[in-house]
């Protein structure tokens, strides 16, 4: 399948001066420098909780009613925990807000107990979590706000990413991610100078998220939360204007490294970053809930609603997810518990692959075989990429089907298919409908119009009929829509703030306006410019969004780099070894100029 070319006017691009791309890199680099200082001296001088030790507790809490006889298998009594946690300094701070809380003890496994202060009255709501040691009778852990009930908020190591995280590996992805973009021969020298682009910002933008992941581990959710938020605010606004042709680049992209090489550090980057995947032996809840409902489909079982107690709200995902996780529940089984769970292992790397070999095939198809490279080489350099695998969460599916959709633009039904399966991996992509539906072009037929409808219609359909044959439909709807529409978390400002509920609600109707509007502006686009407003939608809608963790950044993340990277005009550079197009590459895409 071909994609359509586009006779487009020529754009008018707006080229940043070299002192203005130097002070905008030096105010970025600045920014984060000035916000990493800052949760530190936040983290040095807050009298919120610190944990004594970094590990959560296995066991499941046990109520103990009898406060001066020691429970089988321990030293302590109740009374003397209870005592121990209340001499602690940070519970005596939080024990004064709340006068009234009733305190109760559990054992947590051995040696491990937990005291907790629930708020008085009919509703109660637990206020304060502390762990105890049985063995040493200190107090390990201490918990207040939203982190007594988001054990996701509490940065336990490993809790997502595992050996991701570690400094040692984030710090050279992060270098590896820029390097081709750096022109560093002649340093030595003494004649070697970089010239900064715009592209040198975009990519320190896409790296930001790491200071609020930095926040994040360190427990600080206060800090990495609102700190996602300016860079989110950036891509959004960029994609924008590359996609109504501002700030589109006059010259070829520079690629400071060879082809050759770039393949090789690709295929070197998937070896190591599969043998992370399998040295994690974690699977955050996506990945367990992926095998469960696969296990659900195979048996014939309801796919929503009487799930185990362990993974309880693991039936919130749109129905393709589970049937993703299918041949990989068929070929490596299940033993019915959380254990390695090698099925959602090897289901987040198939996802990852597929997403690797979606993107060779796009670039090769936009610009020929080196942007293809190029853009493999992007998304396994890029660190949250590594950190989503490492976590065996299933985002890169979703990646997966939004770049397929980009792949088949040009063809009516192939994007209405890959638009309905996108949606039905985590709801959000159906923002995309209206985008997908336009197509490449000034504007569809009616006939395409129509397939687009219909094919897309039909693949609803039949990935619902689970739900419909089953009778499940009413589990489906509160378990999955109204549950993922509904839920207050800590992720997001709007839940971590509140009091914001007018302005939220104002945000997530021009998200709506936006998603249809941009079905009909530009009026004339070619694939990059769908890139980039799909980009555009995806990110306006985590802005909004009541729940956000790092792993979304794949929706967008592929997206973007094929709205950076062919968005640049077509040539060759010389000695740059610029993305150029080969023999089979079709004609060049121009960027969209707005219409006078």
């Amino acid at each position: 399948m071909e994609l359509r070319h586009v006779a487009l006017p020529a754009p008018r691009p707006v080229r940043l001066s070299r002192f203005t791309g130097r002070l905008a890199l030096a105010l970025a680099v600045l920014c984060l420098t000035l916000l990493a200082g800052l949760a530190v001296a936040s983290r040095a001088g807050a009298d919120t909780v610190v944990p004594l030790t970094t590990a959560a507790p296995a066991g499941n809490p046990v109520l103990v009613t009898s406060v001066n006889r020691s429970p089988k298998g321990f030293r302590l009594t109740a009374a003397r925990v209870l005592a121990t946690a209340s001499a602690d300094p940070r519970v005596r701070v939080q024990l004064r807000k709340y006068p009234g809380a009733l305190a109760y003890e559990y054992t947590k496994g051995i040696p491990v107990w937990q005291v907790s202060w629930f708020s008085a009255g009919r509703k109660q709501r637990e206020l304060i979590q502390v762990y105890v040691d049985d063995r040493t009778a200190s107090v390990t852990q201490v918990w207040t706000g939203f982190q007594v009930a988001w054990t996701m908020a509490r940065g336990y190591p490993g809790a997502f990413g595992r050996r991701s995280n570690a400094l040692y590996v984030w710090l050279p992805l992060c270098l590896l991610f820029i390097a081709p973009f750096l022109p560093l021969r002649g340093w030595g020298r003494g004649r070697g100078r970089v010239r900064l682009t715009l592209l040198h910002l975009d990519l320190l933008m896409l790296l930001g998220f790491s200071v609020s992941l930095a926040l994040f581990n360190n427990a600080d959710i206060g800090l990495s939360v609102p700190f996602v938020y300016p860079f989110l605010i950036y891509l959004l606004v960029r994609m924008l204007l590359l996609a109504f042709g501002r700030g589109v680049p006059r010259e070829p992209l520079r690629v400071h490294v060879p082809t050759s090489w770039l393949f090789t550090a690709v295929v070197f980057l998937i070896g190591l970053r599969i043998g992370l995947n399998v040295m994690n032996s974690n699977v955050v809840d996506v990945g367990y809930a992926g095998v469960i409902g696969a296990d659900k489909l195979i048996h014939g079982h309801l796919l929503y609603g009487l799930w185990p107690h362990d993974n309880a709200y693991g039936d919130t995902y749109a129905p393709f997810t589970y049937f993703a996780y299918v041949p990989f529940r068929l070929i490596f089984g299940w033993s019915g518990l959380w254990d390695a769970l090698p099925a959602a292992h090897a289901a987040a790397i198939a996802f990852d692959l597929l997403t690797v070999g979606e993107l060779y095939l796009l670039g090769r198809r936009l610009r020929g075989n080196q942007l293809g490279v190029l853009l493999m080489y992007a998304w396994v350099a890029y660190p949250f990429t590594l950190f989503t695998l490492s976590s065996n969460a299933n985002d890169a599916l979703v990646s997966a089907m939004v770049v397929l959709a980009l792949l088949v633009v040009s063809s009516a039904p192939g994007r209405g298919a890959a638009a309905a399966l996108a949606g039905l991996t985590k709801f959000a992509p159906f923002a995309l409908v209206p985008l997908f539906l336009r197509g490449t072009g000034r504007r569809p037929t009616e006939r395409a119009a129509a397939i687009y409808i219909v094919v897309f219609g039909l693949v609803v359909f039949a990935a619902l009929q689970p739900v419909l044959l089953n009778g499940d439909l009413d589990y489906f709807w509160h378990d999955s829509v109204v549950y993922q529409a509904s839920r207050v978390t800590p992720f997001s400002i709007w839940g971590l703030w509140g009091g914001l509920g007018l302005v939220h609600a104002l945000l997530e109707a021009a998200v709506v306006g936006l998603a249809g509007l941009l079905a009909f502006v530009p009026e004339r686009r070619g694939p990059v410019e769908v890139a980039a407003l799909a980009a555009a939608v995806l990110i306006a809608l985590q802005l909004t969004a009541n729940y956000w963790l790092y792993p979304y950044i794949l929706w967008f993340f592929p997206l973007v780099m094929v709205a950076l990277f062919a968005g640049h005009p077509e040539g060759r550079l010389g000695s740059c070894r610029g993305v150029v197009p080969g023999p089979e590459a079709l004609p060049a895409i121009a960027p969209v100029a707005e219409p006078a």
